[in-house]
């Protein structure tokens, strides 16, 4: 009788230690979610599921980071790294520099080659101010589309030496995908090109330069969404931007938010 017990319990714990081991399998296997395989088209894309909780990506930021690739900072640091995109000027981007320097933040601007062709005294200017100067490709393509390295290798480079004509730097090893637009391969080929690809974890529509979003609904969507670690994507093209900036940082200043850069959130 005893033995039937003792051979019972054994038996009772040893599918107890099957079960356990079964769900941290699973459960290893859904944190470490990877990218869609380098043959399919992947957006870039958030599911914000509580106001200032950081939004889930479609691809972790566990197995984002085997890339050298970002999208969030720590969740317990009331940190935020501010970025723009601009594949033009709008007319917008010094009065963006002026409310960064009084605030005396360090952001990104991610451009593409027309950009610097036509503005290079702005460019100088990030540059001066202590703003990081990132690529956002030549020609702005589809990046999911190009699979050979030297069509994707071209895209970035092209835009370092136009970098370092302006500048007589070399051009930080920070790369962001038009459109959010990537597969596996591309994250590959940036990384063995020396990049950080980085993404973001919080932005809104305010692309449209026919249709900007009043100041109301630009608050409405990026206040009550902040988190810790926020890397927020804003495009200096739009109007609105410009007209909330500073009262937008203030507000953040305000809920306990400090700014880092992109060299502390990749610990360069």
């Amino acid at each position: 009788m005893f033995i039937y017990i003792r051979k019972k319990t054994i038996g009772i714990l040893l599918g107890c230690v099957v079960l356990i081991f079964a769900c941290l399998f699973i459960y290893e296997a859904m944190f470490n979610f990877s990218v869609t395989v380098s043959t399919e088209i992947t957006n870039w894309g958030l599911s914000f599921r509580e106001n200032g909780k950081t939004p889930v990506g479609n691809a972790s930021a566990r197995a984002l980071k085997e890339y050298n690739a970002y999208y969030v900072g720590k969740d317990d640091l009331k940190d935020i790294y501010l970025t723009f995109d601009a594949g033009f000027e709008n007319g917008f981007t010094p009065s963006i520099l002026d409310v960064l320097k009084k605030h005396e933040i360090k952001a990104a601007f991610f451009l593409v080659g027309h950009y610097l062709e036509e503005e290079p005294e702005l460019v100088k200017r990030m540059v001066e101010e202590g703003h990081i100067v990132g690529n956002h490709t030549y020609n702005h393509p589809d990046m999911s589309k190009i699979s050979d390295v030297e069509s994707f290798k071209k895209e970035l480079i092209s835009l370092e030496e136009l970098y370092k004509q302006i500048t007589g730097l070399d051009m930080p090893k920070y790369y962001r995908p038009p459109q959010g637009k990537f597969n596996e391969d591309n994250l590959i080929m940036a990384k063995d090109l020396g990049y950080k690809t980085i993404f973001w974890s919080l932005a809104y529509v305010d692309w449209y330069n026919d249709k900007q979003p009043t100041k109301e609904h630009a608050f409405s969507k990026l206040l009550p969404r902040t988190h810790p670690g926020a890397v927020i994507l804003l495009h200096s093209t739009s109007k609105t931007n410009s007209e909330i900036l500073d009262e937008l940082i203030t507000k953040w200043k305000e809920a306990g938010y400090s700014f880092k850069t992109l060299d502390d959130l990749t610990g360069m």
